[in-house]
């Protein structure tokens, strides 16, 4: 009790990912609608920064798959603000012409159980996720919130060189510490729509565009960029956040 009546200033907000100032996640989020890649980057882990469906950046950015980049490339993260076309008329005036923005019709979501997440036909059925397994043994201590900016995931304790699992079957599109605030981490792609992040790893066993099975050892859990042991797990769908419990079996 001491110790706290004698602070003189109040305490940092800390990241619910670990003792990360919440002010150094909110950097490390992408809000601009341009960006300029960086080394080690890729446009998984960008889209993971920003919120957007990767799908959406490379066709806006006319990107082929498999969606390659590099440093120093920029980046559209966004066609909204394509500026006005001038057209001129017979007699030498011209006019601006606002440029028409399509909307993307957004599939909806109901939920029949975990795991059993229903979409509308547009979405191809063979692509759904059919098994999701736990990323690893522990305690959930930090559940996920969808009102709170910065709880995107799930916290699970356990102790450091842990086995860290695959989810599900996909692909790794993003394997490194360049993303300030997760430490180690690894993004696996399972399919159109679905990417699930592994952070704060000590060490990661798996490389960019290698294929995994749910269940497969991709990681051991550590404390990177965190202030104890533990694995943040996230899932996306279409680049938005989502609550991994609703995949997860109860235990």
């Amino acid at each position: 009790m001491a110790s706290c009546s004698s602070r003189k200033s109040p305490a940092p907000v800390v990241d619910v990912q670990g003792s990360i100032p919440l002010s150094k996640k909110i950097r490390n989020s992408i809000k601009a609608t341009q960006y300029i890649v960086k080394k080690g980057e890729t446009l998984y882990s960008i889209a993971w920064r920003s919120g957007i469906d990767v799908r959406e950046i490379a066709k806006i950015n006319k990107i082929s798959p498999p969606y390659e980049i590099f440093p120093g490339q920029k980046l559209n993260l966004t066609n909204k603000f394509v500026p006005p076309v001038k057209k001129k008329l017979r007699k030498g005036k011209t006019y601006t012409e606002k440029p028409k923005v399509v909307k993307k019709p957004i599939a909806q979501i109901k939920n029949q159980g975990y795991g059993k997440n229903v979409v509308d036909k547009r979405i191809d059925i063979n692509q759904k996720v059919r098994k999701w397994v736990w990323p690893t043994k522990g305690k959930v201590i930090t559940y996920f919130s969808s009102t709170q900016q910065i709880s995107k995931g799930i916290n699970i304790a356990g102790k450091r060189g842990q086995a860290v699992l695959s989810t599900a079957d996909g692909k790794v599109v993003y394997a490194g510490d360049a993303l300030s605030g997760y430490g180690k981490l690894i993004i696996v792609k399972h399919n159109d729509d679905y990417l699930s992040a592994y952070a704060h790893n000590d060490h990661i066993l798996v490389k960019e565009q290698q294929t995994v099975k749910a269940g497969d050892k991709i990681a051991k859990m550590g404390s990177t960029d965190a202030d104890k042991v533990m694995l943040h797990f996230e899932v996306r769908f279409r680049g938005k956040s989502v609550d991994p419990m609703k995949y997860l079996s109860k235990k």
